[in-house]
């Protein structure tokens, strides 16, 4: 049986936000809660920390990298100095291609969210 890791109220994340809790960064991205391992492939930000972009894509908030937070995939590697490295873009992407961010399951009960 999966680990439950209460979350909190609903109330507490509206859409656009994201939180840490326990190993997983928590988001209400658009129309759908998600839930994805809390550190970013590139450094090791925390993700708890990062915000989500108009297209529901998860944004690291130190280097600006976006994953997709259905695959766990980055989409868009480190911005900043590290994207004016040739190949550095595709060279981080192949890392999630092999080693996605882990996805758990958000549930609801009783107004409370829940992360398995």
């Amino acid at each position: 049986m999966a680990t439950e890791t209460e979350v909190g109220p609903v109330d507490d994340l509206p859409p656009g936000t994201v939180t840490g809790i326990g190993r997983w960064a928590v988001g209400n991205a658009i129309t759908e809660k998600f839930a994805v391992g809390r550190r970013c492939r590139h450094l090791r930000a925390d993700l708890g920390r990062g915000s989500i972009d108009d297209d529901g894509c998860l944004v690291c908030p130190w280097h600006q990298a976006k994953y997709d937070v259905h695959t766990g995939k980055m989409v868009r590697g480190p911005q900043g100095n590290f994207a004016k490295i040739p190949g550095f873009d595709a060279l981080e992407k192949a890392i999630t291609a092999v080693a996605p961010l882990r996805r758990g399951t958000v549930t609801e009960r009783d107004g409370t969210l829940y992360v398995s």
